[in-house]
Order: structure tokens, then sequence, then C-alpha cells
């Protein structure tokens, strides 16, 4: 039986990079990142049970990247339309701020893939970029707002940086996504919290520089040659786990 059409084709560059295990901490540094915009942050805060339920959140946002990403065009556009709805009704649709959510995953996921290990050529990088496109387009989001090379995707963050700080609410998100609530048999009786919590650490770790100082986080000499040494590490080991420990 032949599988129903998704909205990238099998070799895009997005497949490829989505399916890899640093999405594991690629995910969780786009949350640290996102968090740095007060507006959008501030949003999430008054608007969502992020506090109460941090863990659902992380795997709905996760269910959210994979069915895009890898489901049926028919599910994916019912799953984007229903988000905009969402945002809609909470009013979280502001273009600019949606933005800015898009890029700083787009970022996260890319950079934290290349820096453990995945090979990707420039031209790819450029790829990737551009096939996020449709990632923002389903959100609501016009296209030609949009950066679609690594070039353009760095100019954004130098012009949106004025604007970025490490308010209180993403201090406490920060927090709540390193040690997210866990039921006590989950945390005390199975390695998922410690093993969460160095995920998480290493996210914060391979947050770029400027996201690293708004957090006021030291960037000590050898920092990035470390972080980039226990990426690599990750990405092997998380490669060695069965794909049902996660589902």
């Amino acid at each position: 039986m032949k599988a129903e059409q998704s909205l990238f084709a099998d070799d895009s560059i997005t497949k490829r990079l989505h399916s890899d295990p640093s999405m594991a901490v690629g995910g969780i540094r786009a949350l640290l990142q996102q968090a740095l915009h007060p507006v959008a942050m501030a949003g999430v805060a008054n608007n969502s049970n992020f506090r109460e339920d941090t863990w659902g959140r992380l795997r709905r946002t996760g269910d959210y990247v994979a069915l895009l990403t890898f489901g049926p065009i028919a599910q994916a556009e019912a799953m984007a339309t229903r988000v905009r709805a969402i945002h809609s009704k909470l009013g979280l649709d502001d273009p600019h701020l949606l933005l800015w959510v898009h890029m700083a995953m787009v970022d996260s996921f890319l950079d934290v893939a290349v820096r453990s290990g995945l090979a990707l050529e420039p031209k790819e990088r450029d790829s990737y970029v551009l096939e996020m496109l449709t990632f923002a387009k389903l959100v609501g989001i016009k296209s030609d707002s949009v950066p679609t090379t690594v070039l353009e995707m760095q100019t954004y963050f130098a012009e949106i940086s004025p604007e970025l700080v490490a308010s209180e609410d993403a201090k406490r998100a920060a927090i709540f996504l390193t040690f997210p609530p866990m039921s006590k048999s989950l945390r005390f009786g199975t390695p998922a919290a410690p093993a969460w919590t160095s995920l998480a650490a290493l996210a914060s770790a391979a947050l770029p520089v400027w996201a690293r100082k708004l957090y006021n986080l030291p960037n000590l000499p050898g920092h990035d040659l470390a972080t980039n040494i226990a990426l690599k590490a990750t990405r092997s080991t998380l490669a060695l786990i069965p794909e049902s420990v996660f589902v």
C-alpha cells in the first residue's frame, strides 16, 4: 500500500534533519530561545498552562513538528488550521511574534543538528531554511517576510536583537524546561528526570552566545568546543535508543 504524500519530499533536508537524534536537544533549545522575546513569552505565560503541563506542551510541540514533516498533507493542514485558530483565540497571532517563534525554531534545529555532527553542506543548510517556509506559511506568516537563507536568518536575528531580553517569565520557563513536573513514579522510578535534565542543560549550553548573555550564562574559554563534543556524543547515544522508547 502506497504511503500518503506528505508536505516534504522523502529526500528533503527537512525530513533528514527532523528525523535526526539531535532534535531531542534542538527542540529544547528552540523553546529556550523563543522565550527571549518578552512579548511572545508573556503571551504564552498568560494564555497557556505551560507551568502546570510543561511536559505535555513539550510533547505536543514535538508532535506538531513531526506531523507537519512526516504526516499526510490533509492531516498536517488540518493541524495547522487548529493551531491558527487557537493562536487567534488567545491573541497570539501577531505576525511579528509568529515570525520570531518560527525563526528561533529553525535556527535551533539547524544549528544543533550541524554542531551535533549531521553533515550538511552550506547549500543544504540554505535549502533547509527555505523548505521551512512551508511551516511559516501554515501558521499564518506571509512568505515575503520570512528569511529563506542562513545569511538572511542571521540578519534577521541582528535586527530583532534590541527587542530581546530574558524576562522573569523567560527565566521561569527555563527552570520549568530543565526540571519539568513529573509524577513521582516517573521521577524516582525511572531515569527520565536525570536524563531530561542532562538534555536541557546541553540545550542551554548550545544556545548562541547572544542568547546565553541574555540569560546571564557563563561563556568560558573553550565553551563551544566542549559543547560541540557533548552534542556529538549525545547524538551518537540517542541514535542507539529504540524509537519505541519515545512513543
